[in-house]
């Protein structure tokens, strides 16, 4: 059975290009993203990692850690760097584990647990390695995200499904469709009038089990 949304994530040791960590211990106390790609020095790939480059005040801003996941090895990973940090424009300081064995592919269900690294191989051979995922403090898996390998990822919306879920965590809410912050929040239904009014003061009835509130 693959990795689902609130299961706890493996406690995985991995190496990366700064060194052996223990995915549980790395994380702690924060929120963490874990982002995946089929191979080092590829297009769209490169562009992704500057990307999240770019993003590294933000990040911090939410106590949020980032690591990349590539099936390449890790000097491959330090040599990849300096041309991320060329097309980006931003040093990646992140860490990008090592996953030659596939182990964090398999856990994470990107790969299926007989696949392996043939001689030769292309990025069409570990294509489904192309995922995100949003991890909390607990641990547990928050949410996920895959892509093909001829679209890039949109980083702006993984920063607003961040602020989604840290702000439903917060607050006991939950976020309508193309929520960003300081937008209404949605009262979840298990919360009565009596208790919405007395957590949130006024709130709006849309309908019987839609209610909008103010943060």
């Amino acid at each position: 059975m693959g990795l689902r949304i609130n299961d706890t994530i493996p406690d995985l040791t991995v190496e990366t290009d700064t060194g052996t960590i223990s995915l549980h211990d790395w994380i702690g106390d924060s929120w963490a993203i874990l982002f995946s790609h089929p191979k080092d020095f590829t297009p769209v790939c490169t562009t992704e990692f500057g990307a999240v480059a770019q993003l590294a005040d933000e990040w911090e801003k939410r106590g949020t850690k980032v690591i990349g996941v590539s099936v390449d090895g890790v000097e491959d990973h330090k040599k990849w760097k300096g041309d991320i940090e060329k097309a980006g424009g931003a040093k990646p300081t992140f860490p990008i584990i090592a996953d030659t064995g596939l182990e964090v592919s398999k856990a994470f269900d990107m790969l299926p647990s007989e696949a392996y690294l043939p001689d030769g191989r292309t990025p069409n051979d570990t294509a489904t390695v192309r995922s995100v995922f949003i991890i909390g403090p607990d641990k547990q898996l928050k949410l996920s995200m895959t892509y093909p390998m001829n679209v890039g990822r949109n980083f702006a919306e993984v920063l607003r499904a961040l602020d989604g879920l840290q702000t439903a965590a917060r607050a006991g809410v939950a976020t309508p469709a193309n929520w960003e912050v300081g937008q209404d929040v949605v009262i979840p239904t298990a919360v009565s009038d009596e208790d919405a009014k007395a957590k949130f003061g006024e709130f709006e009835t849309v309908l019987p089990y839609l209610r909008m509130t103010k943060l």
